[in-house]
Protein backbone atom coordinates (compact mmCIF):
# COMPACT_ATOMS: atom_id res chain seq x y z
CA UNK A 1 0.00 0.00 0.00
CA UNK A 2 1.47 3.52 -0.92
CA UNK A 3 2.01 5.90 1.36
CA UNK A 4 -0.23 8.79 1.54
CA UNK A 5 0.39 11.96 0.77
CA UNK A 6 1.72 14.46 3.44
CA UNK A 7 -0.56 16.97 4.67
CA UNK A 8 0.11 20.56 4.08
CA UNK A 9 0.90 21.35 7.37
CA UNK A 10 3.95 18.78 7.83
CA UNK A 11 4.82 20.34 4.10
CA UNK A 12 5.30 23.57 4.89
CA UNK A 13 7.07 22.54 8.14
CA UNK A 14 9.69 20.55 6.28
CA UNK A 15 10.89 23.23 4.29
CA UNK A 16 11.45 20.81 1.73
CA UNK A 17 8.85 19.56 -0.92
CA UNK A 18 9.63 18.72 -5.03
CA UNK A 19 6.12 20.13 -5.21
CA UNK A 20 6.01 23.54 -6.87
CA UNK A 21 4.41 26.61 -4.85
CA UNK A 22 1.45 25.99 -7.17
CA UNK A 23 0.67 22.64 -5.57
CA UNK A 24 1.24 23.27 -2.88
CA UNK A 25 -1.24 25.99 -2.40
CA UNK A 26 -3.70 23.87 -4.55
CA UNK A 27 -3.35 21.54 -1.59
CA UNK A 28 -3.57 23.96 1.10
CA UNK A 29 -7.03 25.21 -0.17
CA UNK A 30 -8.07 21.57 -0.60
CA UNK A 31 -7.49 20.27 3.07
CA UNK A 32 -9.14 23.59 4.35
CA UNK A 33 -12.13 22.96 2.33
CA UNK A 34 -12.46 19.72 3.84
CA UNK A 35 -13.05 21.38 7.12
CA UNK A 36 -16.61 23.62 8.04
CA UNK A 37 -13.83 26.12 10.42
CA UNK A 38 -16.13 25.50 13.29
CA UNK A 39 -14.69 24.14 16.42
CA UNK A 40 -15.56 20.78 18.12
CA UNK A 41 -17.57 21.01 20.77
CA UNK A 42 -18.68 18.56 23.50
CA UNK A 43 -22.27 17.55 23.75
CA UNK A 44 -24.03 17.71 27.32
CA UNK A 45 -23.89 14.24 28.12
CA UNK A 46 -20.25 13.99 27.47
CA UNK A 47 -19.99 17.25 29.72
CA UNK A 48 -21.87 15.47 32.84
CA UNK A 49 -19.85 12.02 32.57
CA UNK A 50 -16.44 12.83 34.51
CA UNK A 51 -14.79 10.42 32.23
CA UNK A 52 -16.09 11.51 28.87
CA UNK A 53 -15.62 14.36 29.45
CA UNK A 54 -11.76 14.36 30.77
CA UNK A 55 -11.39 12.04 27.59
CA UNK A 56 -13.14 14.48 25.53
CA UNK A 57 -10.52 17.06 26.90
CA UNK A 58 -7.62 15.25 25.73
CA UNK A 59 -9.12 14.00 21.92
CA UNK A 60 -10.20 17.63 21.77
CA UNK A 61 -6.20 18.73 22.71
CA UNK A 62 -4.56 16.14 20.52
CA UNK A 63 -7.02 17.32 17.61
CA UNK A 64 -6.01 20.92 18.45
CA UNK A 65 -2.56 20.41 17.82
CA UNK A 66 -2.97 18.45 14.42
CA UNK A 67 -5.33 21.15 13.16
CA UNK A 68 -8.76 19.03 12.70
CA UNK A 69 -10.57 20.07 15.94
CA UNK A 70 -13.13 20.53 13.48
CA UNK A 71 -17.10 20.07 14.09
CA UNK A 72 -17.49 17.39 10.97
CA UNK A 73 -15.85 15.04 13.56
CA UNK A 74 -17.84 16.47 16.55
CA UNK A 75 -20.84 13.08 16.84
CA UNK A 76 -17.79 10.58 16.24
CA UNK A 77 -15.48 11.96 19.54
CA UNK A 78 -18.68 12.44 21.40
CA UNK A 79 -20.21 8.96 21.25
CA UNK A 80 -16.19 7.74 21.28
CA UNK A 81 -15.76 9.59 24.43
CA UNK A 82 -19.57 8.13 25.78
CA UNK A 83 -18.15 4.75 24.99
CA UNK A 84 -15.18 5.13 26.53
CA UNK A 85 -17.14 5.81 29.81
CA UNK A 86 -19.10 2.93 29.54
CA UNK A 87 -16.50 0.75 29.20
CA UNK A 88 -14.69 2.12 31.92
CA UNK A 89 -18.08 1.83 34.19
CA UNK A 90 -18.14 -2.08 33.00
CA UNK A 91 -14.07 -2.97 33.97
CA UNK A 92 -15.08 -1.15 37.64
CA UNK A 93 -18.11 -3.12 37.94
CA UNK A 94 -16.18 -6.98 36.72
CA UNK A 95 -13.62 -6.11 39.24
CA UNK A 96 -16.04 -5.22 42.03
CA UNK A 97 -17.47 -8.99 41.14
CA UNK A 98 -14.12 -10.08 40.87
CA UNK A 99 -13.28 -8.91 44.33
CA UNK A 100 -16.40 -10.36 45.99
CA UNK A 101 -14.94 -13.97 44.42
CA UNK A 102 -11.70 -13.64 46.11
CA UNK A 103 -13.44 -12.24 49.28
CA UNK A 104 -16.29 -15.41 49.09
CA UNK A 105 -13.41 -17.90 48.46
CA UNK A 106 -11.79 -16.58 51.55
CA UNK A 107 -14.47 -16.56 53.65
CA UNK A 108 -16.18 -20.34 52.71
CA UNK A 109 -14.27 -22.08 55.49
CA UNK A 110 -15.91 -19.63 58.09
CA UNK A 111 -19.19 -19.17 56.17
CA UNK A 112 -19.87 -23.11 56.16
CA UNK A 113 -18.75 -23.53 59.56
CA UNK A 114 -20.95 -21.24 60.97
CA UNK A 115 -23.76 -23.03 58.75
CA UNK A 116 -24.91 -19.58 57.30
CA UNK A 117 -24.58 -21.06 54.27
CA UNK A 118 -24.45 -24.39 53.00
CA UNK A 119 -22.14 -25.97 50.74
CA UNK A 120 -24.52 -26.19 47.61
CA UNK A 121 -25.70 -22.52 48.17
CA UNK A 122 -22.01 -21.31 48.50
CA UNK A 123 -21.33 -22.92 45.37
CA UNK A 124 -24.39 -21.40 43.72
CA UNK A 125 -23.39 -18.27 44.73
CA UNK A 126 -20.03 -18.22 43.54
CA UNK A 127 -21.04 -19.53 40.43
CA UNK A 128 -23.66 -16.66 39.68
CA UNK A 129 -20.57 -14.29 40.67
CA UNK A 130 -18.47 -15.98 38.07
CA UNK A 131 -21.37 -15.51 35.12
CA UNK A 132 -21.81 -12.14 35.80
CA UNK A 133 -18.38 -11.39 35.58
CA UNK A 134 -18.18 -13.55 32.15
CA UNK A 135 -21.33 -10.92 30.48
CA UNK A 136 -19.62 -8.19 32.39
CA UNK A 137 -16.11 -8.86 30.07
CA UNK A 138 -18.43 -9.96 26.83
CA UNK A 139 -19.58 -6.39 27.01
CA UNK A 140 -16.33 -5.09 27.81
CA UNK A 141 -15.08 -6.63 24.53
CA UNK A 142 -18.10 -5.17 22.87
CA UNK A 143 -17.77 -1.80 23.61
CA UNK A 144 -13.53 -2.52 23.12
CA UNK A 145 -14.76 -3.46 19.43
CA UNK A 146 -16.60 -0.46 19.37
CA UNK A 147 -14.17 1.91 20.22
CA UNK A 148 -11.61 -0.39 18.41
CA UNK A 149 -14.14 0.80 15.38
CA UNK A 150 -14.80 4.13 15.54
CA UNK A 151 -10.70 4.75 16.18
CA UNK A 152 -9.85 3.32 12.89
CA UNK A 153 -12.62 4.75 10.80
CA UNK A 154 -11.65 7.98 11.96
CA UNK A 155 -8.28 7.60 11.36
CA UNK A 156 -9.23 6.01 8.12
CA UNK A 157 -11.46 9.11 7.21
CA UNK A 158 -8.66 11.69 8.01
CA UNK A 159 -6.20 9.77 5.39
CA UNK A 160 -8.81 9.34 3.02
CA UNK A 161 -9.77 12.93 2.85
CA UNK A 162 -6.03 13.65 2.70
CA UNK A 163 -6.06 11.12 -0.16
CA UNK A 164 -9.02 12.92 -2.09
CA UNK A 165 -7.02 15.62 -2.48
CA UNK A 166 -4.65 15.72 -5.99
CA UNK A 167 -1.10 15.74 -5.96
CA UNK A 168 -0.68 17.56 -9.38
CA UNK A 169 -1.97 20.77 -10.39
CA UNK A 170 -4.82 20.65 -13.30
CA UNK A 171 -2.90 22.75 -15.90
CA UNK A 172 -6.05 24.05 -17.49
CA UNK A 173 -5.25 24.00 -21.45
CA UNK A 174 -6.00 26.52 -23.93
CA UNK A 175 -8.23 24.92 -26.25
CA UNK A 176 -6.54 26.39 -29.62
CA UNK A 177 -2.94 25.40 -28.40
CA UNK A 178 -4.59 22.01 -27.64
CA UNK A 179 -5.87 21.87 -31.41
CA UNK A 180 -2.89 23.09 -32.82
CA UNK A 181 -0.67 20.53 -31.20
CA UNK A 182 -2.66 18.01 -32.48
CA UNK A 183 -2.78 19.08 -36.04
CA UNK A 184 1.24 19.12 -35.51
CA UNK A 185 0.97 15.91 -34.83
CA UNK A 186 -1.14 14.82 -37.68
CA UNK A 187 1.82 15.67 -40.07
CA UNK A 188 -0.90 18.01 -41.60
CA UNK A 189 0.79 21.90 -40.18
Amino acid sequence: MPTPPKPFAVLKNEKKSHRTKAELKQREEAEKALATGVALRERPEVKENPVAHKEFLRINKLLKNIEKNDAIYEPIINRYCLLQAECKDFEEKRESFYRDIQELTEDKNNLIEIEEMSLSAYYKLKHNLQNTIINLDKQVQAKRKMLLDIEKENIMTIAAALRSIPKKVDNKQNPLLEALKGKKGNGTG
